[in-house]
């Protein structure tokens, strides 16, 4: 939480995730593996410039014609076949994407991770920014910044790492999602690949 508190007070709320309904979330959570957020939102805009971004119509739409449409993403072909087999998932386990958050979030984690091509930080997103489910988000910036700050190793798994925070914090959706988001922005102003310590926060706490 000191951690937390600092980030904060350096960045203020930044009000995560850009996306109108929490199937964009979905989407956008798919899309976005392998690729930076830029070109997530051309591949948005052109599916919502089609009137395609429901889960009937990209259900419907063909597959290549998807493709076509989230290109701008990158592995436009791989995506389109992971963001089918997505919706075809939840439409035939669970019909409707209500009905998926409206269970056991702990036991649909365990679903969902096994969904081709949804992999755990993908899986988290969908779990904390669609559903609204207090499951924390791990991507290459919080590994990087907690690994730093002498808080994991740097061989440490995704699960090792998420349970820091699982464990250590209350179960609480809001404070996750600003927490990643906070992370991020850090990451990209200053705990970079070849970090930049001058102005940084977190300085008294880094080892």
């Amino acid at each position: 939480m000191e951690i937390f508190e600092a980030l904060l007070k350096a960045y203020g709320p930044l009000h995560w995730w850009p996306a109108e309904t929490p199937f964009e979330v979905c989407v956008g959570a798919i899309l976005t593996q392998n690729t930076n957020w830029g070109n997530v939102e051309k591949a948005i805009v052109n599916l919502k410039r089609e009137g395609v971004l429901s889960i009937d119509a990209l259900w419907e739409i063909e597959q290549e014609r998807l493709a076509e449409l989230i290109r701008p993403s990158g592995f436009f072909n791989v995506k389109s076949a992971r963001l089918k087999d997505f919706i075809g998932w939840v439409l035939e386990r669970h019909g409707s994407l209500n009905a998926m958050f409206s269970g056991d979030w702990q036991s649909l984690r365990d679903e969902l991770n096994a969904v081709r091509g949804i992999g755990r930080e993908t899986c988290d997103s969908i779990l904390l920014y669609a559903g609204d489910k207090p499951s924390f988000v791990v991507d290459a910036y919080t590994k990087r910044l907690f690994s730093r700050l002498g808080l994991v190793s740097e061989s440490a798994t995704y699960e090792e790492i998420r349970s820091l925070f699982m464990d250590a914090l209350p179960l609480d959706a809001p404070l996750f999602n600003e927490y990643h988001a906070l992370i991020v922005e850090h990451c990209k102003r200053h705990c970079r690949k070849k970090p930049i310590c001058e102005g940084c926060p977190l300085k008294g706490l880094c080892r």
